[in-house]
């Protein structure tokens, strides 16, 4: 167990990191996740360095209204005395259509999260568990940046497993 102990953000990282700009439309960032095998893109700025993070939920959020419910009130006006019935009108080929449109040309930078946790080259395994684990913030991968804030890799929750896995797999007799 002693060895998986020594694992730092540099074991665990991948170095060759897709990622997209800050002005990049949202509708071409969504059509190249929908064809990618994780669900988030690291988000940089003109120089190299990190500026956010952009994932599938903050793509999709933009295509879904909080209420797409008609009421349709049934009665003569003026409708004080009423049923009201309830359309549920999501999802249907219309309303993405408008959610394209409405959304076209909209930037990365509009949608991304600006706040982005991040470890360094050196950090230790526990630090990174603890932040992958963390309960408050929902966090699926750790960009890895420089002392300039350069991004030099990127962690998924899914390498730390493999890392540990591998590491356990190495030590058995």
């Amino acid at each position: 167990m002693a060895q998986i102990q020594t694992l730092t953000a540099r074991d665990l990282m991948t170095t060759d990191v897709e990622t997209v700009s800050v002005d990049d439309d949202v509708s071409e960032v969504l059509s190249r996740l929908a064809r990618a095998d994780f669900n988030g893109y690291p988000v940089v700025d003109e120089d190299g360095s990190l500026a956010g993070i952009v994932t599938q939920h903050d793509l999709v959020g933009l295509f879904q209204t909080q209420d797409r419910t008609l009421w349709i009130p049934v009665g003569f006006p003026p409708f004080l005395e009423t049923l009201t019935y309830a359309v549920d009108v999501s999802w249907d080929e219309l309303d993405l259509g408008v959610d394209l449109a409405r959304n076209a040309g909209k930037s990365v930078a509009d949608v991304m999260t600006a706040d982005v946790v991040t470890v360094a080259a050196d950090t230790d395994l526990d630090t990174i568990l603890d932040l992958l684990a963390d309960d408050e913030r929902d966090i699926n991968r750790l960009p890895v940046v420089d002392d300039e804030g350069a991004l030099v890799g990127i962690i998924a929750r899914q390498d730390v497993i493999r890392a540990v896995r591998d590491r356990r797999r190495e030590t058995k007799p």
